[in-house]
């Protein structure tokens, strides 16, 4: 039989008469509750500034216009459509097979002389030629494909944003795809004779008959927060269709056209010799996480600033004591401390719920007022992103208090707090050292990202660009075990230390 005591009464009344005269101190000293409601200004403000300012056009053949609103995939997500296909189609349970050549390509760079084009060869890392099977040619319906990549090997991907790795490529390389019922299956193969699976995608309610054949895509070249023009060319030979002995169709699904409005802007081809199809694409099958509209973490942009104000409250209420010569004069230090603690936190994450409820939904009504392709978001993940700011203003003034427990100089821990959480944060908004955001606590901010970071899809690795190296939460557990380790160190280093008495007035 176990047995369970619990902590003395008078302990507990200790810690709860302790958190009521720490609140009693913080709500009645002016400058740390201004500074508070400062930093919700500053958040918010440019938040919207950003929101206003924001002005979204493409340009057509008929002018400069609004955008349209981001092509959706099966599962809402915003997706890119456009590829290269050649194609039969394919009534009930049949397959495909191919030898697929190492990708070529080309790829537009940066100009080394300005305003003469620099176009090398090559192909981007996530170029794409395989066999692909879909219900439709109408852009954003579901498909399955397997692959030949640029630079990460076979892949075998489906509906935009499934993604499954296969072996690596080293020359010509087998592929094989099979539709049996709703599932569609994926091989690769060195030699045409020993097959390997790279995965199977059950597609239920998928039509008697889909679309079957050959493809060749290529993601422009990122660079410069933008992407540039880039396309592939691959051969494939050795085709044989069972199930399907029509002609082949040539597609370049989702072309653009140029400025005369009938002739294609970077069209895709086909040329066919003694058997074999020379495919070239342009463009992507998969998420559209640069060209799917502003997203809603943008909002949050000046969050970095913001917190500033934060720490350098969660600060200054912690050095209180040390500033004014009195600590050790009530309860002990510990138990003040961790009194501390509850109420900065409370009180950053009140400040900074408020912050993120005003400026994201505000700011995406002005980008919509606006005429601004958004990036699809639902209920959860703007609630997400909302609870996610407050939970990381919140575990961020618990580190700031410990650093300032722990050194008990209100500028050096000034210091310390920025360094860790903000510093990081703006070096990777311009795509510099994104990497600190796995190691600092400044990788809390991945809690606001409104898009996933996926692994198929090359981005500008910066947060303007929608880049977080960690998942939200997984993030937010970094920046809230700093805040644990920080405030455990300090209330460790005042464990047992008794009050010293007041002095006598």
């Amino acid at each position: 039989m176990s047995s369970f005591t619990p902590h003395p009464p008078g302990r507990r009344a200790g810690f709860a008469a302790s958190l009521r005269a720490e609140w009693a101190t913080f709500r009645s000293t002016r400058g740390w509750v201004l500074t508070m409601a400062a930093s919700v200004l500053v958040t918010v403000s440019l938040g919207l500034l950003v929101a206003g300012g924001a002005r979204s056009a493409c340009v057509t053949y008929r002018g400069e216009g609004p955008c349209p609103a981001p092509l959706l995939g099966p599962d809402g997500t915003a997706v890119s459509d456009k590829y290269y296909f050649v194609h039969q189609p394919l009534k009930g349970n049949g397959s495909i097979t191919a030898r697929v050549s190492d990708m070529t390509g080309q790829m537009r760079m940066p100009d080394a002389v300005p305003g003469v084009r620099n176009v090398k060869a090559g192909a981007v890392p996530w170029a794409k030629a395989g066999l692909l099977v879909r219900q439709s040619l109408t852009q954003g319906t579901p498909y399955a494909a397997v692959m030949i990549t640029g630079a990460h090997g076979v892949r075998m991907q489906h509906d935009f944003t499934h993604d499954v790795a296969g072996g690596p490529v080293r020359g010509p390389r087998w592929l094989r795809l099979t539709r049996s019922g709703d599932t569609i299956t994926g091989y690769e193969s060195g030699d045409g004779e020993r097959w390997a699976k790279v995965g199977t995608v059950e597609r239920a309610g998928l039509p008697e008959t889909v679309e079957i054949g050959l493809f060749a895509a290529s993601p422009g070249a990122v660079w410069d927060m933008a992407r540039a023009f880039a396309e592939a060319t691959a051969t494939f030979d050795r085709i044989t269709l069972q199930g399907a002995n029509g002609s082949w169709r040539h597609d370049d699904v989702g072309v653009s056209l140029g400025p005369d409005g009938k002739s294609p802007h970077h069209p895709g081809r086909v040329v066919e010799s003694g058997g074999r199809l020379l495919v070239t694409g342009v463009g992507d099958i998969g998420p559209a996480t640069a060209g799917g509209g502003l997203r809603a973490d943008l909002m949050l942009i000046g969050g970095g600033v913001g917190l500033i104000l934060v720490l350098v409250v969660a600060v200054l209420f912690s050095t209180t004591e040390h500033r004014r010569g009195l600590i050790g004069t009530g309860p002990p230090p510990a138990r003040l401390l961790a009194a501390k603690a509850v109420v900065v936190g409370a009180v950053a994450f009140a400040a900074g719920l408020v912050t993120s409820g005003v400026v994201v939904p505000v700011g995406l009504a002005l980008l919509r007022a606006h005429q601004n392709p958004i990036q699809p978001i639902t209920l959860v993940t703007e609630l997400r992103v909302i609870v996610g700011y407050a939970a990381l203003s919140a575990a961020a003034a618990v580190l700031a208090l410990g650093l300032a427990a722990l050194v008990r100089r209100a500028v050096i821990a000034i210091v310390l707090a920025v360094a860790l959480v903000v510093a990081p944060y703006l070096l990777a908004s311009v795509g510099l050292v994104p990497w600190l955001l796995m190691i600092t606590p400044a990788a809390g901010f991945a809690i606001t990202q409104s898009v996933p970071t996926f692994a198929h899809v090359d981005v500008d690795l910066s947060l303007i660009g929608g880049y977080y190296p960690l998942p939200p939460w997984a993030g937010l557990t970094v920046t809230c075990g700093y805040a644990a380790l920080a405030l455990g160190a300090a209330i460790a280093a005042h464990r047992g230390k008794a009050p010293r008495p007041v002095p006598p007035t």
